[in-house]
């Protein structure tokens, strides 16, 4: 079982994801990766290419921005053995209204003159502690088989390239979905998002 641990980012990693890398537990063949760079969605493309040719079974996407605990490549990666092909832990936005980076509805949509637009409405409310299923997320914490990965690839193009109005990661779930994959969220498995302070659940509330 080869797992690789990717991480996109723009030019830098914060010091408190990087303290939890080196906390993170992990035994049997896992390699990390980080690609960098302006786009983002091209960082996770190369990533995605990489996990592909180089015959890897498993990813942990991680941001660097994010904090987590020393268990969750572990947790996630039994929610695959579980028959899971996608699953994400749960973590909040560090602007705006705090909320849930976890959606129940995300898709195209036609608004009051027929045209079709993107919409995406996130959890007001959802099953804590528990696994549930997701029409989309963000990318701060998932954990994915590789073959999902090559048959979004092979059969839709690139990816997490950018489509219909959705970033790289919602764009990657339209495509997911379109292919009959089901996305799930374990909000047992918590992370913060590193902001002017670690954002997390508890600010969901405030």
């Amino acid at each position: 079982m080869k797992i690789l641990v990717a991480v996109p980012c723009m030019d830098m990693v914060h010091t408190p994801f990087f303290k939890s890398c080196l906390m993170l537990k992990h035994d049997g063949d896992v390699e990390f990766t980080i690609s960098y760079g302006s786009l983002i969605y091209d960082a996770r493309n190369s990533i995605a290419k990489k996990a592909i040719d180089e015959g890897f079974d498993r990813m942990l996407w991680l941001d660097s921005d994010m904090t987590f605990e020393p268990d969750i490549l572990q947790r996630l990666n039994a929610r695959i053995d579980e028959g899971c092909e996608f699953v994400s832990g749960l973590y909040v936005k560090r602007k705006g209204k705090i909320g849930p980076v976890i959606y129940k509805t995300c898709g195209m949509v036609p608004n009051e003159k027929g045209v079709m637009v993107p919409t995406a409405v996130a959890f007001d409310d959802y099953p804590k502690d528990q696994l549930f299923q997701i029409e989309g997320c963000g990318f701060g914490g998932v954990m994915m088989t590789v073959d999902l990965m090559r048959r979004v690839r092979d059969k839709l193009g690139l990816p997490f390239y950018p489509s219909s109005g959705f970033g790289e990661d919602f764009s990657f779930c339209l495509r997911a979905r379109q292919l009959g994959a089901k996305l799930w969220c374990d909000s047992s498995v918590k992370l913060g998002h590193v902001g002017y302070y670690e954002f997390s659940e508890k600010d969901i509330e405030r």
